[in-house]
């Protein structure tokens, strides 16, 4: 199964500062949403998973983002999201903003696995569903 996911984005007024250009912050709503998409396309709905695996959720531990260029209003824009690696209780992703073929944001996104407030180690199953190409080869 490919762990990579794009999701195709729209850039509205609502995203972007008083200078024109797509707010900083924004980004960030766009990854997460590449983010979950990924989830759902190999895990299913996050609510779903949380309640089968007893409260299990995700949440960003660190993110290393670099601003290349900027987007404006009305550009269509595609998050790439993939799974880079796996360890015991987090996930480790790449993501990219791009428009067309030009990287405008990249970002190193650490994902942990918790319940209850603690790491946990990810369930065998979504493991095997978010290993990377490289992994399931090795």
């Amino acid at each position: 199964m490919d762990t990579a996911h794009t999701l195709p984005v729209r850039v509205y007024y609502e995203d972007t500062d008083f200078s024109g250009f797509v707010y900083h912050a924004s980004y960030l709503r766009f990854m997460e949403r590449g983010r979950t998409e990924l989830l759902r396309g190999l895990a299913g709905d996050q609510s779903d998973l949380h309640r089968e695996a007893g409260g299990l959720v995700f949440v960003v531990r660190k993110m290393t983002l670099d601003y290349l260029r900027p987007a404006r209003m009305d550009d269509e824009l595609t998050v790439h999201t993939e799974t880079r690696e796996l360890r015991g209780a987090s996930m480790h992703l790449t993501q990219s903003v791009r428009r067309g073929g030009e990287v405008l944001v990249s970002a190193e996104v650490v994902v942990a696995c918790i319940r209850d407030g603690r790491a946990v180690r990810m369930p065998d199953a979504l493991r095997r569903r978010l290993e990377p190409p490289a992994a399931k080869r090795a």
